[in-house]
C-alpha cells in the first residue's frame, strides 16, 4: 500500500513550499557551522529500538511492563510546520516511516542540531525496510514552524542547514522538513542521546566491527586494532561519532560506519535469536526508552505492538541503508545540496513503497502484447575493455591457503581480464570481500566488481594499492561470482546482508 504523501510537500526541488519565506543572507543561512564540529552520534539506541521492536516474531509485553516502558518516554509534537496536515497511517496496514533523530545532549544540555538524522520506512507488507541518512551539512528549504512550548514563529527559509531544523521549535520542525523534502507524512519520531548509545550496546553484549587498519581517533576517543572487533560503550559511542577515523575524514565515511554498524547489530540480532529472549527484550527496550524523546502516537500500546511483526521475516537483503544523493553547494564546498535528480527516484520509491532497487523500472512482467514475443534484452558491452584492467586477487579468507585467489584469477581470466594475476595470501583476513584500486581507477574497480558480483559498498579507494585488488573475505569461498546479497537501486549505502569493513582516515 503506497505510503501517505504529505499534503504540502513537493520533492526535491522545493516547490509548493509556503510563500511567506525570507532567504537567508548568507549560504545556509544561521544554521550553518551550529554543531559542525560536534560528533554525537546516539542513531544507533534510537533505530536499535525500531529493530529491537520489530525484529522478534510474537512479540508480546505483559500489561505491567508496557506500562511501565509507556512511563519511560518523553514527548513533544509530531509535526509543528505551519500549513503542513498530519496524515496518520493505519499501523497494522500501512507503510511506517519513523525519523531517527540523534543529538549530542549531555548532562542535560539541549542541543539545538540534530547530529544524525534518518528516516526508517517500514513496508506495508512486511517485505523491506528501508533506512535513509541525511547528512548532517545538507542545505534544505526549511519550512515555518512555530514553538508549541513559547508559541515563537520561525519564518520559512529558502536555505538553510537540515541539521538545524532541530532548533527551530524542536524534533516536529525537522518532521515537517523532511516530509516537504521527500514528499511523505512521517508517522512518528524518536530522539536519543548520548547515554543511550552506550547503554544499549552493553546492553547487547557488543557489536563487530571490521576496520582495514589500526583506528586512533582522540578527538571521538575510538581507539581499536586492524580486523574484527566487538565494541561497547565508549568505544561503540567513539565509533559512530567519529568524523576523522573514516574515509575522507568527514561526514560521508561516517555515515558509511554507521550504516556498517547497524547492518552488523540486526546481522546479530537476528542471527543470535536475541529478541526472542523476551526478559532481554525488555532488557533492551527499558534500557533505550529512558533516554528517547517519542511523538505522543509512540506511547500508545497497541502502536507498540503493532510494530512487533514489521520486521520478522524480512530477508536481511532488503533491509537497505542508504544516504540520500547529495552533491557540493557550489557557494561553499563544505556544504552540500540535494542532488534532485538522483534523489527523486529514491522520494518516489518511497512515497510507493517500492524497494529501492527495483524503482523506476518501466515495465512489469507479463505486460507484453499478445500473441508476440518479448525480445531478449541484448548484452551490454563493457564500459571498460576488461584486457586493460590490471587485477591482483588475495585470498583473505582465515590466514590459510585456500586457493580462493587462483581460482577467481582463472575465472576472470575466461571473462577477459587478461592481466588478472593470482597474488596468494593477504597480509590479513577479512571477513567481506572488498575491491581497492588506485585512485583514478574507480571504472575499473567497478567492471571488476560487476563481474564477481560483488557490491559498490564493498569496493573503495586506497593510497596503498597499485591498481586493482581484490581481498577475498569469508563470504565469499565458493563460486565464480558472490551471491546476491540485495540491490540499492545505484544508491550510496548497503544491506544488512553486506558485510563492510571501514579503511582509516588516510588509506
Amino acid at each position: 500500500m503506497p505510503s501517505r504523501r504529505a499534503a504540502a510537500g513537493p520533492g526535491p526541488s522545493g516547490s509548493g513550499l509556503p510563500s511567506r519565506r525570507r532567504t537567508a543572507a548568507v549560504p545556509g543561512g544561521r544554521h550553518l557551522g551550529n554543531g559542525a564540529a560536534r560528533g554525537g552520534h546516539p542513531v544507533l539506541a534510537a533505530l536499535a529500538l525500531v529493530l529491537s521492536l520489530t525484529l522478534v516474531s510474537g512479540l508480546v509485553f505483559a500489561g505491567v511492563q508496557l506500562l511501565r516502558l509507556q512511563s519511560n518516554f518523553d514527548t513533544k509534537p509530531l509535526n509543528i510546520g505551519q500549513n503542513q496536515d498530519e496524515l496518520p497511517g493505519d499501523t497494522n496496514r500501512d507503510a511506517m516511516q519513523i525519523l531517527v533523530l540523534g543529538t549530542d545532549n549531555r548532562e542535560g544540555q539541549d542541543s539545538n542540531n540534530s547530529d544524525v538524522m534518518m528516516l526508517v520506512n517500514m513496508a506495508a507488507d512486511r517485505s523491506h525496510v528501508t533506512v535513509v541518512s541525511f547528512p548532517r551539512d545538507l542545505l534544505v528549504a526549511l519550512p515555518a514552524c512555530t514553538d508549541p512550548e513559547s508559541g515563537l514563529q520561525y519564518e520559512a527559509m529558502d536555505l538553510g542547514q537540515l541539521n538545524g531544523a532541530l532548533g527551530n521549535g524542536g524534533p516536529g520542525c525537522t518532521v515537517a522538513a523532511i516530509n516537504q523534502l521527500t514528499g511523505l507524512s512521517i508517522d512518528h519520531f524518536m530522539m536519543a542521546d548520548f547515554n543511550a548509545v552506550k547503554e544499549l550496546s552493553n546492553t547487547l553484549g557488543g557489536v563487530e566491527v571490521c576496520v582495514n587498519q589500526p583506528v586512533d581517533d582522540p578527538l571521538s576517543g575510538l581507539n581499536i586494532p586492524a580486523g574484527v572487533s566487538s565494541i561497547q560503550g565508549d568505544q561503540a559511542l567513539a565509533f559512530l561519532r567519529t568524523r576523522h577515523g573514516f574515509g575522507n575524514g568527514g561526514d560521508e565515511g561516517r555515515i558509511k560506519a554507521q550504516q556498517s554498524f547497524l547492518a552488523s547489530m540486526v546481522r546479530k540480532v537476528q542471527g543470535e535469536g536475541t529478541l526472542n529472549n523476551l526478559p532481554r527484550l525488555y532488557s533492551i527496550a527499558d534500557t533505550v526508552t529512558k533516554n528517547l524523546t517519542v511523538d505522543d502516537g509512540l506511547t500508545d500500546i497497541p502502536t507498540l505492538i503493532a510494530m512487533a511483526g514489521r520486521l520478522k521475516d524480512v530477508d536481511l537483503g532488503n533491509v537497505a541503508f542508504v544516504t540520500v544523493p547529495v552533491v557540493p553547494y557550489e557557494l561553499d564546498p563544505n556544504r552540500l545540496v540535494l542532488d534532485e535528480t538522483a534523489a527523486q527516484p529514491l522520494f518516489d520509491a518511497l512515497v510507493a513503497d517500492q524497494p529501492i532497487g527495483v524503482a523506476g523500472e518501466a515495465e512489469e512482467p507479463g505486460t507484453e502484447t499478445p500473441g508476440t514475443e518479448s525480445a531478449a534484452p541484448e548484452p551490454s558491452a563493457p564500459a571498460i575493455d576488461p584486457a586493460t584492467i590490471p587485477v591482483t586477487l588475495l585470498d583473505g579468507i582465515d590466514g590459510t591457503e585456500s586457493g580462493r585467489d587462483a581460482e577467481l584469477a582463472e575465472y576472470l581470466l575466461s571473462e577477459g581480464f587478461t592481466q588478472a594475476l593470482a597474488g596468494g595470501l593477504s597480509q590479513s583476513t577479512t571477513p567481506g570481500t572488498q575491491i581497492f584500486f588506485t585512485p583514478g581507477y574507480d571504472e575499473m574497480a567497478l567492471e571488476v566488481a560487476e563481474a564477481l558480483n560483488i557490491p559498490a559498498s564493498q569496493v573503495s579507494a586506497s593510497a596503498v594499492v597499485s591498481g586493482v585488488v581484490v581481498q577475498v573475505g569469508s563470504d565469499f569461498t565458493k563460486g565464480n561470482v558472490m551471491e546476491d546479497t540485495g540491490d540499492l537501486g545505484g544508491l550510496t549505502g548497503q544491506t544488512a546482508a553486506q558485510v563492510t569493513c571501514q579503511s582509516a582516515f588516510g588509506y
